[in-house]
C-alpha cells in the first residue's frame, strides 16, 4: 500500500507501508525544578527575539530534557462544582461524540460543541455522562493552540466530575511541538539530510504565540496522549495509517511504546516516531480498505474513526491547509469509505472548511 505524507519536513515521500482523568495528569519530578520552561510567557509578556539561524555545522543542541514520569505523581485540577452537571445515575455509558483536528481554531471549537449540546454558553461541561474523544492536532496553523489545549484540560475535568468524559489522542501536530520545545535546532537524520525539529514546526504552521505561552503542564498532558483507543465498536485514531501496527499488536503495547519513546530522550527516535505519524492515506485508494481491515483485525472494532487527512483532500478536491483558498471546500459532516471500514473527522478547518465534532454511531 503506498502511502504519502503532507506533513512538510519530515523527510519522506511516499513510500511502501507494510482523558484525561486526574490520573492523566503525571508530573515529572523536575517540574518543581527551575529549568528550560520556566521561561514560558502568557498572552501580552514581551518576548526576545529568537535567535538567528546558523549553519548545520554551528547548531547548539538543546538540553534534552522529556520528563520521566513516575506513577503516582499527579497534578490536581479544581473544578468549581457549581460549574459542571451533577454526576447521572449509573445507567450505562453516556452517548459517544469524537472531534476532529482543531489545529488552534478555539472559536470555532466552542461553537461546535455549543452546537452539539457538550458546553454551555459559559463554555462549561454541560453534557452529564457523555463521552467525547479529540482525535488529536491541537495546536499550529490556527491562532490559538494553547488556549485549545487549556480548554481540553479544563473539560476533561469538567466532564469526570459530572459523570462523563473527555478523553485526547495524540496527533502528528502534538509530537512536532513536543520536539520544537525540548530538541529545537538538534539535528535529526531525516532520511533526507539534515533536519530540525524547529524548522518542521515552523514550516508546518507552528504559531510563535503558542511557543510562548507554553508551560510544563501543557507538556506533561501531551506526552501522556495515547495514539489509538478502542471505544465500543471502533477504533480511534489519529492518522490514516498503518504505521501504528510498527509500535505494537496491541492497544496497551502501542500506547506504551510509544511513550516510552517519547520519554527517552532521543531526538532521532521521536522524530522517526513523528514521521511515521505523518503519513496518510493509507486507507484510500486500492487496497485501502485491507489496509484498515489490518489495524481492526489486530486491534479490534469494526470502524476506524481518524483524523489528519482534510475531506477535501480525501475526496480529491482542491484546497490549501494554510487556508489559502478563500472559497474553501464544501464539508458536510464526517467521510465514510474504504468499504465502509473507514470514518474521516478532518473537516479541513485550517483551508475554511468545516471543524467538526460528530455523534456516534452515524445516522443511517
Amino acid at each position: 500500500m503506498v502511502e504519502g505524507s503532507m506533513t512538510q519536513g519530515a523527510g519522506q515521500g511516499p513510500e511502501v507501508e507494510r482523558t484525561a482523568t486526574v490520573r492523566d495528569f503525571r508530573v515529572p519530578a523536575y517540574v518543581h525544578e527551575t529549568g528550560p520552561y520556566a521561561h514560558s510567557m502568557h498572552p501580552g509578556d514581551s518576548a526576545a527575539p529568537p535567535p538567528a539561524e546558523s549553519h548545520p555545522e554551528g547548531y547548539t543542541p538543546t538540553r534534552r530534557d522529556l520528563p520521566v514520569i513516575n506513577r503516582g505523581d499527579t497534578v490536581q485540577v479544581i473544578v468549581d462544582p457549581a460549574s459542571v452537571s451533577a454526576p447521572q445515575p449509573a445507567t450505562g455509558p453516556g452517548p459517544l461524540y469524537v472531534v476532529g483536528d482543531v489545529h488552534g481554531y478555539l472559536d470555532e471549537l466552542v461553537a461546535a460543541l455549543q452546537e452539539q449540546g457538550l458546553i454551555n454558553s459559559a463554555g462549561q461541561w454541560c453534557a452529564g455522562p457523555a463521552r467525547l474523544w479529540f482525535l488529536g492536532d491541537f495546536t499550529d496553523r490556527g491562532p490559538d493552540g494553547i488556549g485549545v489545549i487549556d480548554l481540553v484540560m479544563r473539560l476533561s475535568a469538567e466532564a469526570a466530575a459530572a459523570g462523563g468524559y473527555c478523553k485526547a489522542l495524540m496527533g502528528n501536530h502534538e509530537l512536532l511541538l513536543l520536539g520544537a520545545k525540548r530538541f529545537g535546532d538538534t539535528p535529526v537524520n531525516s532520511g533526507a539530510g539534515t533536519a530540525t525539529f524547529q524548522a518542521a514546526w515552523l514550516l508546518n504552521g507552528g504559531q510563535k504565540t503558542d511557543m510562548d505561552r507554553l508551560q510544563d503542564h501543557h507538556l506533561q498532558w501531551m506526552a501522556r496522549l495515547d495514539a489509538v483507543e478502542a471505544v465500543d465498536d471502533y477504533l480511534l485514531l489519529h492518522s490514516d495509517t498503518t504505521a501504528y501496527l510498527d509500535y505494537g499488536h496491541s492497544i496497551e503495547e502501542v500506547n506504551d511504546t510509544v511513550r516510552e519513546t517519547i520519554t527517552r530522550n532521543d531526538a532521532d527516535e521521536v522524530w522517526d516516531l513523528f514521521r511515521k505519524f505523518t503519513k496518510r492515506f493509507s486507507f484510500r485508494d486500492e487496497g485501502g480498505a485491507e489496509a484498515v481491515r489490518s489495524l481492526l483485525n489486530t486491534y479490534g472494532g469494526t470502524q476506524v474513526v481518524h483524523g489528519h487527512s482534510p475531506i477535501p483532500y480525501l475526496l480529491g478536491e482542491v484546497g490549501s491547509e494554510d487556508g489559502e483558498d478563500d472559497n474553501g471546500p464544501v464539508v458536510e459532516g464526517p467521510h465514510v469509505y474504504a468499504e465502509g471500514l473507514a470514518i474521516a473527522m478532518d473537516g479541513g478547518v485550517t483551508m475554511a472548511g468545516k471543524l467538526l465534532v460528530q455523534q456516534l454511531p452515524l445516522a443511517k
